[in-house]
């Protein structure tokens, strides 16, 4: 691939599309509101700029790395798609049962340490850098075959991270709008969605699995 302008600029569109489309910051909007209403402007600050800085570092590190941290340990991006799907429909579930409404926390200590927490999982992981937009890391950084176009996805992926912040940092203005029922209500119906986007996530990783070993069995039996 050649390095013209003409070559970079579709990569680069074609990168941040779809890093955008699979961090789905706007999709993460509501956990993060739910998740930290009831906790002050400076604590959802620093959740939205740790979990969004943690999510960049993770997706450049499989970016540049994944191929082969993948190959060493023997994982594949199917199994990482399942696991991500349960991560999700538990979250899906939790919201749907309302478990991060009403938070209140006093104690300092504790605070800190659920901020810490949040802000890693569910939020950075798998939220913004799920198995999907690991996976494209991976593969766009393999049809990169120029420094030049490395640099380019690698710039593409902090300007979604940084539009990511922005989003979250701007959902605390819809949290002060909707108001605690309004939330409360987009909180269960984000939930039942995350629930079927889990579901859906853990098929995409086990199909591919499942044919595999009928395609095995089949060979064996034959």
């Amino acid at each position: 691939m050649d390095t013209t302008l003409e070559n970079i600029l579709p990569f680069a569109l074609l990168a941040f599309t779809s890093f955008f489309t699979l961090t789905n910051p706007l999709g993460t909007m509501p956990v993060f509101l739910s998740m930290t209403a009831g906790l002050s402007e400076d604590e959802r600050k620093k959740i939205a700029k740790k979990a969004t800085f943690t999510a960049f570092l993770i997706l450049i590190a499989f970016t540049v790395s994944g191929k082969f941290l993948f190959q060493f340990f023997g994982i594949s991006t199917d199994g990482f798609r399942i696991a991500g799907g349960f991560i999700i429909f538990k979250i899906g579930y939790d919201m749907l049962q309302a478990k991060f409404s009403h938070i209140k926390l006093n104690d300092k200590e504790q605070e800190k340490h659920y901020t810490s927490d949040i802000s890693i999982t569910p939020l950075a992981i798998p939220m913004l850098c799920g198995p999907g937009a690991i996976a494209n890391g991976i593969v766009m950084m393999n049809d990169a075959t120029s420094i030049t176009l490395k640099l380019v996805l690698m710039g593409v992926i902090a300007t979604v991270f940084i539009i990511g912040f922005i989003i979250l940092r701007a959902s605390t203005r819809l949290l002060k709008f909707l108001g605690e029922t309004g939330n409360n209500v987009m909180m269960r119906l984000m939930g039942l969605i995350l629930m079927v986007i889990g579901v859906e996530c853990f098929v995409s990783g086990a199909k591919p699995m499942l044919v595999d070993i009928l395609e095995e069995a089949f060979v064996f039996l034959k």
